[in-house]
């Protein structure tokens, strides 16, 4: 059984930074494509960010381009996401996902994803 296990929110002042973990178990987790979305109330997921199995390759959504950096470490079974210049708008619960298929393909919908982690939550306040 696969689990997705997410940690490191909290409440963060406008401008500071945070870093999510994303720890998986019964995941072949070195072949999956690894996904960050956040969900703010009211509104749908959304994508984040996404790295692909190798580690070399990032893309993420515009609006946390520059701020924000994926990354993982395959011997820990582990994707993290490092969150800079947060801003208030960034508040929301973030969940990582997996796909365990074998692609190259670009994924940013939450259907591309198979497993999901139950999510942790950002706040940016002051």
């Amino acid at each position: 059984q696969v689990h997705l296990v997410e940690s490191g929110g909290g409440l963060v002042q406008p401008g500071g930074s945070l870093r999510l973990s994303c720890a998986s178990s019964g995941l072949t987790f070195s072949s999956s494509t690894m996904g960050w979305f956040g969900q703010a109330p009211g509104k749908e997921r959304e994508f984040v960010g996404a790295i692909r199995r190798s580690g070399l390759s990032t893309y993420y959504a515009d609006s946390v381009k520059g701020r924000f950096t994926i990354s993982r470490d395959n011997a820990k079974n582990t994707v993290y996401l490092q969150m800079n210049s947060l801003k208030p708008e960034d508040t929301a619960v973030y969940y990582c996902a997996a796909d365990p298929g074998i692609t190259s393909k670009t994924k940013r919908r939450p259907d591309e994803y198979t497993y999901w982690g139950q999510g942790t939550q950002v706040t940016v306040s002051s």
